[in-house]
C-alpha cells in the first residue's frame, strides 16, 4: 500500500502497521485483497494530504492501529479486518455495490452497520441512556461492527493524550466509561475493558489514577518478591504432580483497585488483594476440569483456604463464556492471596474473549442486549472451518423501536406506536395539542408509525383539542389513558369553573398558595385524579371550606416540620457545640451559570453532596422542573448520568458571590486530651468560616466526630481541611 504523504515519524509508523497486517497468517487474506485495498486507499485519499480523522490523530495511521487491534487483540479475521480498514475511505465516490463486487456481502453488511452508527452519532443521542446501547445493537446487526467499535475506541483511548481540546477529552472518556467498557465485559474481552477503563479513570479522575499507579510503583519489588516466594513450593508441587503448567502474578487493575477503595472508603494501603497468581493448565480438552481441581486440592492442602471466597465457574461458566477457578488462600506472612485456577483454553478466552472463537451456534432472535451478548456463551473453538464466522448475522425481532427527540434522548416505544404515542410521552399538554409531526424533519399526521432511529419533533396548535378517534390511534396504554382524561376533563370544562371558585374562597381568605400546595391538599383528601377534585367542587359535593381547611393543616405541619429541622441534633456524648445559625441562601448576584451561558435560573445545591464555591459541579433537572447542582464527584453522579443523561445540564461557576455554603466534614483520630479544642481554636480564627454544630463520639480511645461548616469557597475548604488534618492526634479529615 502507498503511504500518505505525512511526517518521517508517521510513515515509519504507518510502515511498520502495514508490515503487521499484510504478513499475518490469521486474516487469511490474499494477494488480490492487498491489491484492491491499495486501490481503495490511493482513490479515496488524496496522496499529499494529512487528513485527520479526530484532532490530532492521523487518519492513515489510526485506521491501521484499529485494524491491527481487531485482528491481533481480538482475532477478527478477512472480512473484520477489511471493513476496518474500508470504512474510513468510503466517500461519495465509493457505492456499497462496489464494495460487495470486490470484498463480499459480508465486508459490505459490516460497513453497511459502522456508517448506519455513524448516522445514529450525528444525531447526538444521549450516550449514557440504556436505550442507547439497544439502539445502538439493533443498527449493528451483524456482531462484528460492536467489536470493529470496541477496536477503535481503544485505538482513540491509547491516542487521546493527542487530543488538545479537554471538554473533547471528558466527553471521549465519560462515553468509554458508560458505554464502550461494559460492552466489552459482556463480551468477555476482559484485557480490553480493563484498559479502557483504566485510560478513562485517567481522563475523569486524573488525581486517583496517577496516586494508585505511583502507589503500584513503588510497591513493586515488594510485591514481586512475595509472589516468587508464594509461587515456588506451588511449582513444586504442581510438578510433582505430573502436570504442565505456568504460573504468573497479574496485579489488579489500577480502575479495580479504585473501586475498591471507594467501596471499602479505605486508603491503597487498605486494599490486600493488590495482585492475583494465576495457574495456566496445559490440559488436554477432556482432562480439562480434573487438572484444574487437582491443582486446587495442591494449592489448598498448602495454604488454608477461605471457603467463602470460592468461586467455581468450571461447572458453572458465566453468561459470557469465561471459565475458572478462583479461590482466596492464606499465604506467607499472614497475607490473603486470591488463587485463580484455569486451562490455556480458558485463559486465551478470558483475555480476548470468545469473539476470538469463530465457530457459532445459529442464534436469531434474540431480544435485547443481554439476551443476544449472552448468546455468545454457545461459540465453540475455532476449528479449520474458519468461514462460519464470515457468515454469522444475527437477525432482531424488532418488537420495540428507539427514536430521538430533538435534543438527541433517546425513548422507546412499542413497534407499532405512532406520532401521537410520542407527543403524549413528551407532555400530556403537548399531546393534547398534537396536530402531527416531523419525522427526520418531513411532515407527517398523528397517524405515522415510528421506526427505530427516527428523529421525531411534535407540531402542535392551540386551537386542537383531543379526539375520541385518538383511542384507536395511540398504541401505548399510558398515552390512552391521557386521552381519556383528557377527554373526560373537556367535558367538564377541565375544571375552569372550580379553579375559579376555589381561587375566589382563597382570596377571600387572604391566601395563595401555589399549584404544588394545591397538589398536595389534593393527595391528601384521597384523590386521585385531579378532575375528580374539580368534578365534585363543581357539584357541590365537596366543600371549598373543607379544603382550605386542609390547605391551612398543611402549612402548619410544614412550619413545624422547618422549626424542627432547625434545632441542631445532639449526637455526641460528652461534647456538642452549637452556633449562630446562619442560612447558606445564595447572594443576589448569580454565581453559577447554567447550561447555554444562561443566568438567573433558580437552582438548590444538592444536600447529598453539599457543593461549594469552586467545585466542579453539573446541574440535575428535578421532576418538578428545578435544577439541583450537584458535585462532579457525589456519590450519586455515576447514577444520575446513566439513568437520566438527558436531565444533565452544564453548571459553571461565573463569578464568586458573598454566599456561604454547608458542608459537613468527618474527623476520626485518637482521644487525646484537647483535640477537639484544638480543631474549634484553628476554625475560629479563620474569616468566613462559621461552625454550625460540631458531634463527637468516643469509643476504645478513639473518636469520631461530624462537623458541620459555612465556608465561601473550595480553596478555602481545603486549606481548613489541612489544618485540621495538622491537629495532632487527628487521623482522617473527609468531606462528607
Amino acid at each position: 500500500m502507498r503511504i500518505l504523504n505525512c511526517s518521517a515519524t508517521e510513515s515509519q509508523d504507518i510502515q511498520t502497521l502495514l508490515n503487521r497486517l499484510e504478513c499475518s497468517s490469521t486474516i487469511l487474506w490474499n494477494k488480490q485483497d492487498v491489491e484492491l485495498l491499495q486501490k481503495y486507499f490511493t482513490q479515496s485519499i488524496p496522496v499529499n494530504d494529512n487528513l485527520k480523522d479526530r484532532p490530532g490523530l492521523n487518519i492513515m495511521s489510526s485506521t491501521l492501529q484499529t485494524a491491527v487491534i481487531a485482528a491481533e487483540e481480538i482475532g477478527l479475521k478477512r472480512d473484520g479486518v477489511i471493513a476496518t480498514l474500508l470504512y474510513p475511505t468510503i466517500g461519495s465516490d465509493t457505492s456499497m455495490a462496489d464494495i460487495e463486487r470486490d470484498f463480499g456481502t459480508d465486508v459490505e453488511r459490516i460497513i453497511s452497520g459502522l456508517t448506519q452508527i455513524r448516522e445514529l452519532y450525528k444525531k447526538n443521542p444521549v450516550i449514557e441512556s440504556e436505550n442507547f446501547r439497544n439502539l445502538l445493537l439493533l443498527f449493528a446487526k451483524d456482531m462484528r461492527v460492536i467489536l470493529i467499535m470496541i477496536a477503535d475506541r481503544l485505538n482513540l483511548m491509547r491516542n487521546i493524550h493527542k487530543v488538545d481540546n479537554e471538554e473533547a477529552r471528558q466527553k471521549i472518556a465519560d462515553e468509554t466509561s458508560y458505554l464502550y467498557a461494559p460492552l466489552a465485559h459482556k463480551l468477555g474481552l476482559y484485557q480490553l475493558k480493563s484498559e479502557l477503563e483504566d485510560l478513562s479513570l485517567k481522563y475523569l479522575e486524573r488525581d486517583a489514577y496517577y496516586h494508585i499507579k505511583e502507589k503500584l510503583n513503588a510497591t513493586k519489588r515488594s510485591r514481586d518478591a512475595y509472589i516468587q516466594e508464594f509461587i515456588l513450593p506451588v511449582e513444586e508441587k504442581l510438578q510433582a504432580a505430573g502436570l504442565k503448567f505456568h504460573i504468573k502474578g497479574r496485579t489488579k487493575s489500577i480502575h479495580s483497585i479504585w473501586q475498591k477503595m471507594k467501596k471499602q472508603k479505605c486508603e491503597f494501603e487498605g486494599i490486600y488483594d493488590l495482585f492475583a497468581i494465576r495457574i495456566i493448565i496445559n490440559a488436554e480438552p477432556e482432562k480439562e476440569k480434573m487438572q484444574c481441581w487437582q491443582a486446587y486440592s495442591v494449592v489448598t492442602d498448602m495454604y488454608q483456604p477461605n471457603p467463602k471466597r470460592l468461586r467455581d465457574w468450571l461447572s458453572v461458566p458465566k453468561s459470557n463464556g469465561y471459565e475458572s477457578l478462583h479461590i482466596t488462600v492464606l499465604g506467607p506472612k499472614q497475607k490473603w492471596v486470591e488463587v485463580q485456577i484455569r486451562t490455556e483454553r480458558m485463559d486465551e478466552i478470558a483475555e480476548k474473549g470468545l469473539a476470538a472463537h469463530w465457530r457459532y451456534k445459529g442464534v436469531t432472535e434474540e431480544r435485547g442486549l443481554d439476551e443476544w451478548l449472552s448468546s455468545i456463551r454457545s461459540a465453540l473453538e475455532a476449528g479449520d472451518d474458519l468461514q462460519v464466522m464470515d457468515h454469522f448475522k444475527l437477525d432482531l425481532a424488532e418488537e420495540e423501536v428507539y427514536v430521538f427527540t430533538p435534543k438527541g434522548e433517546i425513548l422507546k416505544f412499542p413497534a407499532g406506536a405512532t406520532i401521537l404515542d410520542f407527543a403524549y410521552r413528551i407532555h400530556s399538554k403537548v399531546g393534547n395539542a398534537c396536530v402531527g409531526g416531523k419525522i427526520n424533519n418531513h411532515i407527517v399526521p398523528v397517524r405515522e408509525v415510528l421506526h427505530s432511529g427516527d428523529q421525531v419533533e411534535i407540531v402542535t396548535s392551540p386551537h386542537q383539542k383531543p379526539k375520541l378517534d385518538w383511542l384507536n390511534i395511540v398504541k401505548t396504554s399510558r398515552s390512552k389513558a391521557k386521552i381519556r382524561l383528557a377527554l373526560k376533563e373537556t367535558q367538564m370544562k377541565t375544571g375552569a369553573y372550580a379553579k375559579e371558585i376555589l381561587e375566589r374562597k382563597f382570596k377571600n381568605r387572604k391566601l395563595e398558595p401555589s399549584e404544588s400546595a394545591i397538589s398536595q391538599v389534593i393527595n391528601r383528601m384521597g384523590f386521585k385524579e385531579t378532575s375528580e377534585f374539580y368534578k365534585q367542587i363543581i357539584e357541590s359535593k365537596l366543600d371549598v371550606n373543607d379544603v382550605i381547611e386542609q390547605y391551612l393543616l398543611l402549612k402548619k405541619e410544614e412550619q413545624e416540620v422547618a422549626a424542627n429541622k432547625s434545632i441542631l441534633q445532639r449526637s455526641a456524648e460528652d461534647f456538642v457545640l452549637e452556633t449562630q445559625k446562619t442560612s447558606a441562601v445564595k447572594n443576589a448576584e448569580d454565581v453559577l451559570v447554567i447550561d447555554e451561558n444562561v443566568k438567573g435560573i433558580d437552582y438548590v445545591m444538592a444536600k447529598c453532596c453539599q457543593p461549594v464555591y469552586g467545585d466542579p459541579v453539573f446541574g440535575f433537572v428535578t421532576i418538578k422542573g428545578s435544577i439541583k447542582i450537584h458535585r462532579n464527584d457525589c456519590p450519586n453522579a455515576t447514577e444520575l448520568h446513566k439513568r437520566f443523561g438527558y436531565r444533565i445540564v452544564k453548571a459553571q461557576w461565573s463569578g464568586k458571590g458573598s454566599s456561604l455554603y454547608t458542608i459537613t466534614l468527618r474527623i476520626i483520630g485518637t482521644d487525646n486530651i484537647g483535640v477537639v479544642n484544638n480543631i474549634t481554636s484553628i476554625i475560629s480564627k479563620e474569616e468566613n468560616i462559621l461552625i454550625r454544630s460540631l458531634s463527637i463520639d468516643s469509643d476504645d480511645g478513639l473518636f469520631r466526630g461530624n462537623l458541620k461548616l459555612q465556608i465561601d469557597d473550595n480553596n478555602r475548604l481545603q486549606t481548613i481541611m489541612k489544618k485540621i488534618k495538622d491537629v495532632k492526634g487527628v487521623k482522617i479529615v473527609e468531606r462528607i
